[in-house]
């Protein structure tokens, strides 16, 4: 069961999408190390800017549907798709930011959520639960089984570490020549049912979290979406693909292979 417009990578196409997803897994980890109290959300964007660059490599955010960014640098109650400007972070904050990148024509994009200095205990958890619902995620997906396996495992990891609300208007999807593709991957779901999972197919899995209701909304500039009863979210996220071997986190630095240790999965890249 395949949905129209899913493509199939060759595996020289799959590395050249790991090659991007280096360029954007060392770009986050630049930017993870660089927030810091009174720094704007557009100096973050320079440095991302400055790096893809430096890396032979060319956004995919900047330019996208009129997206003025590098990054999308999104704070505190912001769920994803803040624009990066003026606003200064502040000791307590947390930062999800999104970066993109291309390498001859293909195509990385992950995400990671920062503390930035000492944040409250349950706001620590969230990022924790975040980032455990995307691996989960990914450590889930077998070849031959099915994209909501990994919908499933995710939705299941939040319910099970306390009362979160899984925000289901914006979803992982298909990733290859073009940074949005078929299939969407969502955060909730029953296992076994939409695509099937076979080589060559490139996902991002992306859960967003919230502290309180699930329920969003977009800010005037049409791009900043907003929790609407305020609370804080967490957003990560990673580009895999699955070999004979097992599943390759094309944008870990590492290829995955700590985590999905960790998790019992085997690592399929190399």
């Amino acid at each position: 069961m395949f949905e129209r417009g899913i493509e199939i990578k060759t595996p020289a196409q799959i590395e050249s999408m790991r090659e991007a997803g280096l360029v954007v897994g060392s770009a986050l980890a630049l930017l993870r190390s660089a927030a810091a109290p009174g720094m704007t959300t557009a100096e973050l964007d320079a440095i991302a800017h400055d790096h893809i660059r430096s890396q032979g490599a060319t956004s995919n955010f900047l330019g996208y549907h009129g997206f003025t960014g590098v990054i999308c640098t999104s704070v505190n109650d912001q769920v994803v798709h803040g624009i990066p400007g003026t606003r200064v972070l502040r000791d307590g904050d947390i930062i999800s930011i999104d970066c993109g990148a291309i390498v001859d024509g293909w195509h990385g994009d992950a995400a990671t959520t920062v503390a930035i200095g000492e944040v409250p205990d349950e706001v620590t958890e969230l990022m924790r639960v975040t980032e455990e619902a995307l691996w989960r995620g990914i450590a889930a997906a077998r070849l031959g089984g099915r994209v909501s396996d990994i919908s499933h495992a995710v939705e299941t990891t939040v319910d099970a570490a306390g009362d979160y609300g899984i925000v289901e208007g914006y979803t992982g999807h298909g990733i290859g020549s073009a940074m949005h593709q078929p299939p969407n991957v969502p955060n909730y779901g029953k296992a076994g049912r939409g695509s099937k999972l076979v080589k060559g197919l490139a996902l991002a899995v992306e859960p967003m979290v919230t502290l309180g209701s699930p329920d969003t909304r977009t800010l005037a500039d049409d791009w900043t979406v907003v929790t609407t009863d305020g609370s804080w979210a967490a957003h990560y996220e990673h580009t895999f693909t699955l070999t004979d071997a097992g599943a390759w986190v094309l944008t870990a630095l590492d290829g995955g292979k700590a985590r999905l240790a960790e998790l019992g999965v085997p690592y399929g890249g190399h």
